[in-house]
């Protein structure tokens, strides 16, 4: 498990639950990015959900943090009825202000490490059809398409696969 990791200036760690609502507002400033008519309200309180999720004992939310700021999350687990070995990254944002800057890529490789001392061998995710610099982001961190899950009539998200390999 990861605890705590320094890469260059930024530390990559597990979140706290008590960061919740810093986490929320970073969820939320990345969201509204993609969304041309803005941020759609479906009700859900994110500072709940996110506190649900880093305290989940079978998740692991991992987050950035650069100089007491929160500049990136990833929160991952086993999705319900997977495999043992896949993984499904369920939420990676970075703070707009800091894309293209390697806090994505470094979070990432954080993200995979686990995986692998976790003994996953693949890794799932879906992301938003409007969504283009995200799906950039992933193909070129190894990321396709997904074979088995084509995206289904009416659904607006694509459902990508990694293969985690082994170190070596």
């Amino acid at each position: 498990m990861i605890n705590e990791r320094v890469t260059g200036s930024p530390i990559i760690r597990t979140a706290l639950p008590a960061e919740a609502e810093r986490i929320a507002a970073l969820h939320h400033r990345a969201r509204a990015t993609y969304y041309p008519d803005g941020l759609p309200d479906d009700g859900t309180d994110w500072t709940a959900a996110w506190r649900g999720a880093v305290e989940r004992p079978d998740g692991h939310v991992l987050c950035v943090v650069e100089q007491g700021e929160i500049i990136g999350v990833a929160s991952f687990r086993t999705p319900e009825g997977a495999p043992a070995e896949t993984v499904k990254l369920f939420q990676f944002h970075v703070d707009p202000g800091r894309w293209r800057s390697g806090v994505g890529t470094a979070l990432h490789a954080a993200c995979v490490e686990e995986w692998r001392a976790d003994g996953r061998r693949t890794a799932v995710l879906d992301v938003h059809v409007d969504n283009r610099r995200a799906q950039a982001f992933y193909a070129r961190q190894g990321w396709t398409p997904d074979p088995e899950n084509p995206p289904a009539e009416g659904d607006h998200h694509l459902h990508l696969r990694y293969a985690v390999r082994p170190e070596g």
